[in-house]
C-alpha cells in the first residue's frame, strides 16, 4: 500500500476531529452570548459542520469498500468513524434541542457543560494525532486516560445540575425541558469518551 493510501485513515480520522472543535466552539459561543432570535443562523452554521463531517465519514466508507488492504482492521476504522461522527452529531442535538424547545434564556450551569465538551473535543483532535503513529506513540494512553477523567468531570457537572434543576425549580415543565438539556450536554462528552474507547480497541487489534 502506498503511502498516501496508508496515511488516508489516519488524516480522515482528523479532519472529522477538527470539525467537532469547530462545532464545540459554535455551541460555546451560542450559550455564552444566547440570543433566542439568532439561532436559526447558528444552527445553519453547526448543520454545515456536521454534515462536513458526515461527508467525510462516507468518503472514507468508499475507499474502505474498495480497498484491499488497510492500515488498521476494517471493523476498527468503521468503529472510529461512526464514534467520531457521532461526538459532531451529539453537539449540534445540543443546538437543536435549545432550538425546538424555544429556550428564551440559557441557564449559567451550561457554561461549565459547554466548556467541557470543548476542551474534550481538543484532547480527542490530539487524541488522532497520536493514533496516527500508534506504534511509537508515548501519549496515546496519556490521551484516553484525560478523556475519561473529563467525561467523568461532564458526569458531575450533570448530577450537580440536575439535583439543582430538581431542587430549585418550581415548574415541572422547566424540568422536564432542562433535564433533556442537560443530559445532551453530557452525551457529547460520552461520545468523545467513545472515541477513546474505540482507539484503545484498535490499538490492541493491530499491535
Amino acid at each position: 500500500m502506498g503511502k498516501k493510501a496508508d496515511t488516508f485513515y489516519f488524516d480522515t480520522f482528523r479532519k472529522v476531529a477538527e470539525h467537532a472543535i469547530t462545532a464545540a466552539k459554535i455551541l460555546t459561543r451560542c450559550i455564552s452570548s444566547y440570543d433566542p432570535d439568532n439561532l436559526s443562523p447558528i444552527l445553519a452554521e453547526i448543520h454545515k459542520t456536521e454534515h462536513d463531517a458526515d461527508m467525510l465519514k462516507h468518503e472514507m466508507m468508499n475507499v474502505l469498500a474498495k480497498a484491499f488492504i488497510t492500515p488498521i482492521e476494517r471493523d476498527d476504522i468503521i468503529l472510529l468513524s461512526q464514534c467520531l461522527d457521532e461526538v459532531v452529531d451529539k453537539i449540534e442535538d445540543v443546538v437543536l434541542r435549545l432550538y425546538c424547545d424555544n429556550i428564551h434564556e440559557i441557564k449559567p450551569q451550561m457554561l461549565e457543560g459547554a466548556a467541557v465538551v470543548e476542551k474534550c473535543c481538543e484532547e480527542m483532535q490530539l487524541l488522532m494525532d497520536d493514533f496516527s503513529d500508534f506504534r511509537h506513540s508515548k501519549t496515546l494512553k496519556e490521551r484516553i486516560i484525560t478523556i475519561n477523567t473529563m467525561e467523568e468531570e461532564a458526569d458531575r457537572i450533570f448530577i450537580e445540575n440536575m439535583r439543582a434543576l430538581h431542587t430549585t425549580s418550581s415548574s415541572a415543565l422547566d424540568v422536564i425541558v432542562w433535564r433533556d438539556i442537560y443530559r445532551y450536554l453530557e452525551e457529547c462528552t460520552d461520545a468523545c469518551e467513545h472515541v477513546a474507547d474505540a482507539v484503545e480497541k484498535a490499538v490492541m487489534n493491530n499491535t
